[in-house]
């Protein structure tokens, strides 16, 4: 289908049709993000289908862990998160008959895979619109330098048959740009948008957790909520941890999530000071009810795109402490809703955590601040409300 033909759709009152493309629901924001848009695109106008791939043994399932499912969701198990050339290649034929049956007008794809094979597939499929989201992305801090290069090359090709090149925040769209995938017209921001209704009421949730666990309401209580993967840096979070507990007594660690490097992570743990004192909570389906019991959220990642488990905490009226890389902050106003730390420094990490733990009224400040930053900024209804703008604006322009 051509340019013109999802045009006349647009003046014909037909449905637009938007074929979105991910990698693998794994726990995590851009699965949130491709399912709510799938779902909540105003069906009067839109008619979604979500192809996804499947996850590794080690990461959980976002729909599964909410209950939940998905209308019209297409799994092709090949499109994962791994590089297998004779795979992908194949996936990419797979996805462009599926493109052709489905006869999208838009194709979307999120992540760095699925946005590799699926704007290639659409490409040959000749679709009208072609829009990625960099979630973040893996050009710096994940791979060997040559690999590396292999991919900021592919990037910067991908992006000449691409319409819209949206990022989850400003500093992502700068890294971007500074790679010089694409041109300043087509990269944009458009944030992230998260059902944050429960974070906004969990207040009345406190205690809950802590009961749970065994915690007294006097214990100051710490937590990260993250996948278990090396660009997270639990490690710094277990160092920091230690520094903390030998400044403030009864302390207490929640380490919330799943991944390849659990049973590494929870030996650390054991071998360190504080080995009594953290807690492994694995993926969690109540995260008002974490959130609601932490006295600070902290993330401590190497590199970061636009952080859900920020979002959440901070509309959960959490202060937070976490590294200052990628898109954290256009999230944390450091001093107003938390405090930004540089990577991989486990003792200013353990001073900030430190220094608000101190002060119940800094920390109550920078609470309210937080949640008035992220809502309705990050909103759910935001999102979707700049989305269906965003496809019938490059519809018309095409």
């Amino acid at each position: 289908m051509g340019g013109a033909a999802g045009a006349g759709r647009l003046l014909s009152g037909e449905k637009v049709r938007v074929l979105r493309v991910i990698a693998r629901l794994n726990v995590g924001g851009p699965a949130i993000h491709a399912t709510l848009l799938s779902e909540r695109l105003d069906p009067s106008r839109f008619h979604s289908l979500l192809v996804s791939g499947a996850e590794s043994a080690t990461e959980g399932n976002y729909l599964a862990l909410h209950g939940r499912r998905i209308e019209g969701l297409h799994v092709v198990p090949e499109l994962g998160r791994e590089i297998h050339p004779a795979r992908d290649v194949a996936t990419v034929l797979r996805l462009r008959r599926l493109m052709a049956r489905f006869r999208p007008d838009i194709v979307h794809t999120h992540t760095a895979k699925a946005g590799a094979v699926g704007r290639v597939a659409a490409w040959l499929a000749r679709v009208p619109v072609i829009v990625h989201t960099y979630h973040g992305h893996v050009l710096q801090g994940y791979f060997s330098p040559a690999r590396t290069r292999a991919f900021l090359a592919v990037e910067r090709g991908l992006a000449r048959v691409t319409d819209g090149i949206l990022t989850v925040s400003e500093q992502v769209r700068r890294e971007i740009l500074g790679f010089g995938i694409g041109a300043p017209e087509r990269v944009s921001v458009l944030p992230l948008g998260l059902d944050l209704e429960p974070f906004l009421g969990c207040d009345g949730l406190r205690g809950s957790l802590r009961a749970e666990l065994g915690i007294g309401p006097a214990a100051p209580l710490v937590g990260i909520v993250a996948r278990l993967v090396p660009i997270k840096r639990h490690e710094d979070f277990l160092a920091a941890a230690a520094l903390v507990a030998a400044r403030v007594a009864a302390c207490r660690f929640l380490i919330v999530g799943d991944g390849e490097r659990r049973a590494e992570l929870e030996a650390l743990a054991h071998r360190s000071p504080v080995a009594d004192r953290v807690a492994f909570l694995g993926w969690r389906s109540d995260l008002d009810r974490v959130y609601a019991d932490l006295d600070l959220a902290v993330l401590c990642s190497a590199n970061e795109g636009s952080p859900v488990s920020l979002i959440e905490a901070m509309a959960a009226a959490r202060p937070v402490v976490a590294t200052s890389v990628g898109g954290v902050p256009d999230i944390v106003e450091h001093d107003v809703t938390g405090l930004l730390v540089p990577a991989r420094d486990s003792d200013a990490l353990a001073g900030a955590i430190t220094t608000l733990l101190a002060d119940p009224d800094r920390r109550e400040q920078m609470g309210h601040a937080a949640r008035k930053r992220a809502y309705p900024a990050y909103s759910s209804e935001r999102l979707v409300t700049d989305v269906e703008q965003l496809y019938l604006h490059l519809l018309g322009r095409r």
